[in-house]
Parts: structure tokens; C-alpha cells; sequence
């Protein structure tokens, strides 16, 4: 196996056991206090969880990315000097999606 597919393995293995992780259900009976805590706690989990997918995923997506633009866009500075300015901005369009996943992180964060 290649290394991209032992990380799509990796990734779908993560998944799959994060979906499949039973959660704590509590109902709002009082002898349940500890249950609904730890079902509180439970939530926290994975909201964090979610928040940082967002921006760790982001990144990653980012950086793959940004590394054949980037390329790109020095050989294209070293055909023609003009090319600069657009290369600038070609390596500059993927940061915005980690800015989004930030965005999104902390809408999840504060907002749940």
C-alpha cells in the first residue's frame, strides 16, 4: 500500500470509530445527575472534536494544495517576471479555507 491510501485508510478508520462511539444518554430524571454530566462532558468531547477536524482538515487540504500552486507559480516567476503578481495571488486563494475552517471552528466552539 501507497501512502495515500494508508491515510485514506487511517481517516475512514477514524471516522468510523468516532461515528460508532456510543454516547452517554441521561434523561433529566434527578438520581441521573452523574449521567447527565458525563453526557455534558461527552458533548464537550466532541464538539472539540469537530472544531479541530475543521481547521486540522482545513490545513492539510491547504497545504496539499498550496505546495503544486506554489510550484507553479515560482516557475512561472522564472519564465516571466510579469507572472509575479498573479502567482501572488494564486498562493494567496487557498489560505482563505483555513480562514473558513477557523471560522467555522469557532462558530462550533461558541456557538453549541
Amino acid at each position: 500500500m501507497n501512502g495515500k491510501k494508508n491515510l485514506y485508510v487511517m481517516a475512514a478508520l477514524l471516522f468510523t470509530i468516532l461515528l460508532t462511539t456510543p454516547v452517554v444518554s441521561a434523561d433529566s430524571h434527578p438520581d441521573n445527575e452523574y449521567t447527565e454530566k458525563a453526557a455534558e462532558a461527552n458533548a464537550k468531547m466532541y464538539i472539540a472534536i469537530g472544531a479541530a477536524l475543521a481547521v486540522g482538515l482545513a490545513g492539510i487540504g491547504t497545504g496539499i494544495a498550496q505546495s503544486n500552486i506554489g510550484s507553479a507559480a515560482i516557475g512561472a516567476v522564472a519564465e516571466d517576471d510579469k507572472n509575479f503578481t498573479s502567482g501572488l495571488v494564486f498562493v494567496a486563494i487557498p489560505e482563505t479555507i483555513v480562514i473558513f475552517g477557523l471560522v467555522v471552528s469557532v462558530l462550533i466552539l461558541f456557538v453549541l
